[in-house]
């Protein structure tokens, strides 16, 4: 173990079995950790890039305090650091000549790691325009009444269908991924299960997804109305269907991101029963 307490490994089992149920304690603010590393588990390094995974542990007395991941190009992720802690990752990563993009972490964390990258980088950070808010399920209340219709959970059968959802969706939140039958199964669409809300008539006018159950928590991930079907209480209802079907499921915690951007859809969760867990930033480094 060096001075500084950092553990780095490349195998994401090894990470796991060193620092599982310390970020199994706390799945909300190690939603990103819990789900990356799952990923990488399930799918291997490889389908996420041809550079080598990164994972890192900080260590002391045998006790785990902090983690991080890094998938390059993707962004560096961390767990909630002291400032003192980023700035023994950011010194350690430097000295390996550890290339760092960007840094994705709730944001007193990602402002204290672009702080000490620069100071041992010279690199300058940007924070991006786009801020998030975690929020964690408290108790659910659907919208009452519901919009008229129901609720279908899609299948293996259905997959042009969530692939061309799951496209409105990244275009909308300027995503720059390519998402269709074709290459679903490289995407981080893949291995999420959809709902979609239809009226009557069986029209689909809204969908939700969520992540598998990992550590005991489920994310759900992927809201999404079009633009000229907003303000019918589709979203409410779909993110109802699957915040059900989540706890249904297992799930001790509920958790979602939020573009702070858009109030509508932070009044929404609220209105669901969702409270504030932390805000998020990613700040990228030139």
């Amino acid at each position: 173990m060096r001075p500084d307490g950092w553990h780095l490994t490349e195998n994401v089992d090894e990470l796991l079995a060193r620092a599982g149920d310390f970020l199994r304690s706390r799945p909300g603010p190690h939603v990103m950790q819990l789900t990356w590393a799952e990923r990488v588990r399930a799918r291997g390094a490889s389908a996420f890039g041809t550079e080598a995974p990164l994972f890192g542990a900080l260590e002391r007395a045998g006790e785990v305090f902090a983690t991080f991941y890094h998938l390059p190009p993707r962004a560096l992720g961390l767990s909630p650091l002291t400032p003192g802690q980023a700035d023994s990752l950011a010194a350690r990563l430097a000295n390996l000549g550890h290339p760092v993009s960007c840094v994705s972490a709730d944001h007193g964390t990602a402002t204290a790691f672009a702080e000490a990258w620069r100071r041992h980088t010279g690199a300058t950070p940007e924070l991006r325009d786009t801020r998030l808010r975690l929020y964690r399920l408290g108790t659910l209340t659907p919208p009452e009444p519901p919009p008229a219709g129901r609720g279908r959970v899609l299948g293996e059968q259905d997959l042009e269908e969530a692939a061309f959802w799951c496209g409105e969706f990244a275009r909308a939140v300027g995503e720059d991924v390519r998402v269709d039958a074709g290459s679903w199964a490289g995407t981080r669409y893949a291995d999420k299960r959809y709902t979609l809300w239809e009226r009557p008539d069986g029209t689909p006018v809204s969908i939700a997804g969520m992540n598998p159950l990992i550590g005991g928590q489920i994310q759900v991930d992927v809201v999404y109305t079009p633009a000229r079907l907003r303000g019918r209480g589709y979203a409410g209802a779909v993110a109802a269907e699957v915040s059900r079907a989540a706890l249904a499921a297992g799930a001790r915690d509920v958790v979602l991101f939020a573009d702070l951007s858009n109030p509508a859809g932070n009044a929404l969760y609220r209105r669901l029963g969702y409270r504030t867990l932390t805000d998020w930033s990613v700040y990228d480094f030139s």
